[in-house]
């Protein structure tokens, strides 16, 4: 059973990464404290361990505050994130163990059911997975940290894709989905190659998808030429 200090921990994670929690916003540490039965000394611990993983920052005198996602972060997460992806693919062929396989299908199941019913927290959650087991695969200390950094923006920015509001974003979230089956497939008969190329098919889909979000569609705007015929004679 959980204690206060894993379900504190645990529930941090997911608003961040569902947007519960919005960039910047700052975490009340004596709140959080007496919600989950801790003293400010267990609290601070998850602060400075999620700092570590990149899911917060600590400011002198200021407190913890959700990880601020900008201009720079977000130049700086388009620049590395398919190089890092790429990198991880390989090694993820060429190092992981059966046990990973079957996590990874497990997930692959779960994001599978909450696709076909909407659930858009769970398919957050279940995709965030999928991709850490990929980290765990390569058994790779310095390429992992990365990956999880880069998994907190890609979940924030991406957020609003396991929510479709279209035809068309939920052609595209069958195709992650199918995305999600082609690397199974692919790293059970050890196929580094395909691998490579399913990420960097699934980098642009999520690029794109990432791109909707930063830049939506403008809402259409009246012009003098759009007014009623009856305003215009009015407005003359």
């Amino acid at each position: 059973m959980k204690n206060g200090k894993h379900n504190l921990y645990d529930d941090l994670k997911r608003q961040i990464l569902t947007m519960e929690l919005d960039p910047d916003q700052d975490l009340d540490e004596v709140g959080l404290g007496e919600n989950y039965g801790l003293s400010r000394t267990p609290v601070r611990e998850i602060f400075r361990r999620l700092e570590g993983e990149g899911y917060v920052e600590i400011r002198a005198n200021r407190g913890a505050r959700v990880s601020p996602m900008n201009h720079q972060t977000l130049r700086h997460f388009f620049l590395v994130a398919p190089m890092i992806y790429a990198a991880i693919g390989r090694l993820a062929v060429q190092n992981y163990k059966p046990q990973h396989l079957t996590d990874l299908k497990n997930t692959q199941e779960r994001f599978r059911a909450a696709s076909m019913v909407g659930d858009g927290l769970a398919m957050v959650l279940e995709n965030n997975r999928f991709h850490e087991i990929f980290g765990e695969m390569t058994g790779n200390p310095y390429l992992q940290p990365s990956l999880g950094r880069l998994l907190i923006d890609h979940a924030r920015i991406g957020h609003t894709f396991f929510r479709p509001r279209n035809d068309d974003m939920r052609q595209r979230l069958q195709l992650a989905v199918d995305h999600h089956d082609g690397f199974i497939a692919a790293l059970a008969s050890r196929d580094e190659d395909m691998v490579v190329d399913l990420v960097f098919e699934h980098w642009e889909l999520s690029r794109e998808n990432m791109e909707l979000y930063i830049a939506p569609e403008g809402i259409k705007a009246d012009t003098r030429n759009e007014l009623p015929a009856a305003s215009m004679e009015k407005q003359s």
